[in-house]
């Protein structure tokens, strides 16, 4: 993760925050892309989830390649008077992005400058072996948008990790997903993990399948996504879904992740 080059207290790149009010502002932290479109798409859900919290200060930051950074963000929160925050990790599995790197942002955060107290959220994802009814729906939605209204298997397209239990995660999510159909659902990873879009789509196919469809289980548009609709098409998947973005659902499911720790103090 990289280190915020920052003065002690000082709000970064982030601008001046507002100062505190009755509401604990929220950050929502990213993984961070090369691709601008990935910032565009987190800076839109921020503006969605804050419409949704009248009053609320609602601050996107990144963990890579886009700034500012929570830790960033988080110090220039402390500096303008906020005694708490609620920060909500944008992912969804809970890897070593959010074991390792959102933690040691917290704490690199509150080692200088005015005290502050962070509550770190549960990712987007699954928790635990519950899959969130809104995450199911906003899938459904992007694959409704996409033209899937017709097909007899999907495959649930992720970004990839090599931790067992976040494959395990997606695993869950593929299966409700699947079920909610009536028809099997399979996993592929752009990256880290196999099998990828493209040996998904075609081993279904292989199997039976005449219409098999991709649901993109990815945040953001960038390179991965594009990858992994390049892939499918070639294998014959006869359509992919967008990335959740912006969509109600999405920004639902993260206002689930606020609620508890981020009622108004008065």
């Amino acid at each position: 993760m990289r280190t915020a080059r920052l003065s002690p207290g000082g709000p970064g790149r982030a601008g001046r925050p507002p100062a505190a009010t009755g509401v604990d502002p929220v950050v929502l932290v990213a993984h961070g892309s090369r691709d601008p479109r990935a910032a565009v798409a987190t800076r839109a859900l921020a503006e969605a989830v804050a419409a949704a919290r009248p009053g609320s200060v609602v601050l996107p930051s990144w963990l890579d390649h886009t700034e500012p950074t929570p830790v960033e963000v988080l110090r220039g929160l402390a500096a303008a008077g906020h005694p708490r925050a609620v920060l909500v990790p944008l992912l969804l599995t809970a890897a070593y992005h959010r074991r390792v790197d959102v933690p040691a942002a917290v704490a690199e955060a509150g080692a200088a400058g005015p005290p502050m107290a962070v509550r770190v959220t549960d990712v987007l994802g699954p928790v635990g072996e519950v899959v969130d009814a809104t995450l199911l729906a906003g899938l459904r939605q992007r694959l409704a948008e996409a033209g899937a209204d017709r097909f007899d298997a999907l495959v649930l397209a992720a970004a990839g990790t090599r931790d067992a239990r976040a494959r395990a995660s997606v695993g869950r999510v593929a299966a409700v997903l699947g079920a909610s159909y009536g028809v099997p659902c399979r996993v592929a990873y752009a990256s880290a993990a196999a099998p990828t879009t493209g040996t998904a789509v075609a081993r279904l196919r292989a199997a039976g399948a005449g219409r098999v469809a991709v649901s993109a289980y990815f945040l953001a548009p960038g390179l991965f996504h594009d990858a992994v609709t390049a892939a499918a098409r070639e294998a014959g998947a006869v359509a992919v879904s967008a990335p959740l973005t912006d969509t109600a659902d999405l920004v639902r499911l993260v206002l689930t992740r606020i609620t508890p720790a981020a009622l108004p103090t008065g």
